[in-house]
């Protein structure tokens, strides 16, 4: 005796509808794969603490202060370049640098008179971080410049160096959290 014909099997088929489906794309190969490396690595948004219009102040007032700094000193406001003159004692505008890194850091003591501030919550050990802020340092003297010289203050004057050293550090950037939580699982 043969099986069931055609017709019985495309009811049977059409019975089961979409779990049948779901079925077979679930169990292929490549599917069990996908959802092996998205279940190592799945990236959530904390929606409690998504705060886009805070964000965008702090953009804007971000591009403010870097205007400001232009406007009244016809200089770029790169930290790095800003702290590396800083320490060289004796440097061309001393004071100012030295009150705008300043403002940098009481900054946020300043907005916790008013607001409580988020918890700081690192899950890195300090040589690591020692190590990373070395590199970083490093980087932003080959570079000539960090993400705020280049990607602010460059990008918005259309300077092509800057346009393509922001690419690199991005790329380079997306690389590594890639490696480090994808590849390596760290």
């Amino acid at each position: 005796m043969t099986g069931p014909g055609p017709q019985l099997k495309r009811q049977i088929f059409q019975a089961r509808g979409d779990a049948v489906q779901t079925a077979i794309l679930l169990s292929s190969p490549a599917r069990l794969r996908h959802n092996r490396l998205h279940r190592r690595g799945r990236m959530t948004i904390d929606w409690s603490n998504f705060t886009p219009w805070a964000s965008l102040a702090g953009g804007a007032l971000i591009g403010l202060s870097a205007s400001l700094f232009i406007v009244a000193n016809g200089r770029i406001a790169g930290i790095s370049g800003l702290l590396g003159s800083v320490l060289q004692r004796g440097s061309e505008g001393w004071s100012e640098k030295a009150l705008f890194l300043l403002g940098l850091l009481l900054a946020p003591l300043l907005w916790g008179l008013f607001t409580v501030l988020p918890e700081i919550d690192i899950h890195a050990n300090w040589p690591i971080l020692a190590i990373a802020g070395l590199l970083v340092g490093i980087g932003t003297r080959y570079g000539a410049g960090c993400t705020s010289g280049h990607g602010v203050c460059g990008i918005s004057r259309l300077s092509p160096r800057s346009l393509l050293a922001t690419l690199c550090f991005m790329a380079a950037g997306f690389a590594t959290v890639y490696l480090m939580r994808h590849a390596l699982g760290v």
